[in-house]
C-alpha cells in the first residue's frame, strides 16, 4: 500500500521513529521537515553559513542531529486523546477471539466518538467516524446499532461494508474520505486480515512490521487514530499479547493495543488490557448488557493517573479569555505579567514543551519566532 509519503527534504531519514511536526500558527501539521525554519527565524545565519549546512547535507554520510537545547527550540504538534485516557492518536490493534464482542464493541466506540458522548467516565472528544466493517453488512449493522443506541442516528458516523485491500486503492479511498470529513478523528479496520494484500510471507516479522507501519505513517499525517481490528491464536502465552496472531512485528510497530478476553465464550463478563506508548496499562473488567448488547465498565484495577494542573499554563489562562482573547509581546514582558521569576529562555523552552497541553487543555493557541531582539510570543485564545 503506497501511504501517502511525506515530502522529502535533505534532511529526511530513512528509517526511525515517526517525529513529530512542529506547530505552525493555523495549528495544521506543516509539510515541511520541523527542522527546516523560515530564513527570518534565524536572522543571524550568513548566506555562507547557509551554504555551509547545504555542502553539508549534500554529503551521502550526512545524518542530521539536533541538541537538546535546540530540541527545546522547537515546537512539535500534539493532538489530544480520541478518549481521555484510553484511545489516542496514532495506530492500535484491538485483538480478540472470534465471536468474542470486538465488534459491539467497535460500534460502541464508534457511536461515541462520532456523538462526543461520554463513555463510561472517559471524556470523548467529538469528530467524524469512518467504520469499515468489513465481516458485515447493512442489514446487521442496522439492526445492531438501533439494538445498542436507538434510531437516533448522527451524520459523524459513517459506514462501509466492502473496501479496497493494502496496495489496490485503500489510500485514496481513505485520503478521499479524509478530504471530504475534515474532521475525522477514528478509522475503524475490521478486520485487516480482510485488507491485507495475498503475500507468500504473509507472517513474517518484516512483513507485519511493514503493514502496521504504513497505517501508523498514514494515521500519524493525517492525525487520526487506525483502529485495526485483528484476532488471537488459540495458544495461551506467558504475556497475553503475545496471543495476538502473527508475529510480534505487528504489536511491536503499533502505537498500541487492546485485548479483549473472556475465561469461557459463554460468560457475560471479559477483561479489556490496554497497553499503548501514550498511555499507561490498564486492565477492565467489562460486563456486557444482554438486551441493548453493549459492554459496560465494571471496574478498573488501577486508578489512572492523572497529571496535575501545571501552574504556568493556569496562570496563562487567566490572562487569556474571551474578554481579552490575545496577546502579543516578547518573553521578558510575559514574565512580567504572569510575574513568574525565571529566564526569558526558560520561558519560551517552558511554553514550546508544554504547547499541545496549552491547546488542549485551555484551547489557547501558542507561537513563539526568534526575532534580533529576542523572542516574539503570541497567544490566542480559539473559538471566541
Amino acid at each position: 500500500m503506497e501511504m501517502e509519503e511525506t515530502k522529502k527534504t535533505a534532511l529526511d531519514t530513512s528509517v526511525g521513529a515517526d517525529e513529530r511536526q512542529s506547530l505552525l500558527n493555523n495549528n495544521s501539521i506543516p509539510e515541511k521537515d520541523p527542522e527546516i525554519n523560515d530564513s527570518n527565524d534565524f536572522p543571524s545565519m550568513t548566506f555562507e553559513q547557509i551554504q555551509e549546512e547545504m555542502r553539508k547535507m549534500s554529503d551521502p554520510a550526512y545524518l542530521h542531529t539536533i541538541s537538546m537545547n535546540e530540541l527545546y527550540e522547537n515546537v512539535y504538534q500534539s493532538r489530544p486523546p480520541v478518549i481521555d485516557g484510553l484511545l489516542y492518536s496514532g495506530t492500535y490493534l484491538f485483538a480478540g477471539a472470534p465471536k468474542v464482542g470486538k465488534s459491539f464493541f467497535m460500534a460502541q466506540l464508534a457511536y461515541h466518538v462520532s456523538t462526543g458522548k461520554k463513555l463510561w467516565d472517559y471524556e470523548v472528544r467529538q469528530g467524524t467516524v469512518l467504520y469499515l466493517a468489513l465481516e458485515d453488512d447493512y442489514q446487521r449493522l442496522q439492526d445492531r446499532m438501533s439494538r445498542m443506541f436507538g434510531v437516533e442516528g448522527t451524520d459523524h458516523l459513517h459506514f462501509a461494508v466492502y473496501a479496497k485491500q493494502l496496495g489496490a486503492g485503500l489510500d485514496e479511498q481513505l485520503k478521499k474520505f479524509l478530504r471530504e470529513h475534515k474532521d475525522t478523528r477514528l478509522i475503524i479496520i475490521d478486520t485487516l486480515q480482510k485488507i491485507r494484500e495475498v503475500s507468500t510471507d504473509a507472517y513474517s516479522y518484516a512483513n507485519d512490521y511493514e503493514i502496521v507501519g504504513k497505517m501508523k505513517q498514514f494515521a500519524d499525517q493525517h492525525g487520526i487514530c487506525l483502529l485495526l481490528v485483528h484476532h488471537t491464536r488459540k495458544q495461551q502465552a506467558g504475556d497475553r499479547f503475545e496471543m495476538i496472531s502473527g508475529t510480534t512485528g505487528l504489536l511491536g510497530c503499533a502505537d498500541g493495543a487492546f485485548l479483549m478476553q473472556k475465561e469461557n465464550r459463554t460468560d457475560r463478563s471479559a477483561t479489556l488490557d490496554i497497553v499503548g506508548r501514550d498511555q499507561p496499562d490498564q486492565r477492565l473488567h467489562l460486563v456486557r448488557d444482554e438486551e441493548r448488547l453493549l459492554w459496560l465498565l465494571d471496574r478498573a484495577e488501577t486508578e489512572l493517573w492523572k497529571k496535575p494542573p501545571d501552574p504556568l499554563l493556569l496562570k496563562i489562562a487567566t490572562m487569556v479569555t474571551a474578554e481579552h482573547p490575545s496577546w502579543q509581546g516578547s518573553a521578558t514582558e510575559l514574565l512580567t505579567l504572569l510575574q513568574e521569576d525565571i529566564q526569558p529562555n526558560i520561558l519560551t523552552r517552558r511554553l514550546n514543551v508544554k504547547a499541545g497541553e496549552l491547546m488542549n487543555e485551555h484551547q489557547i493557541e501558542y507561537a513563539m519566532r526568534h526575532t534580533r531582539n529576542g523572542s516574539a510570543i503570541s497567544l490566542k485564545k480559539l473559538g471566541v
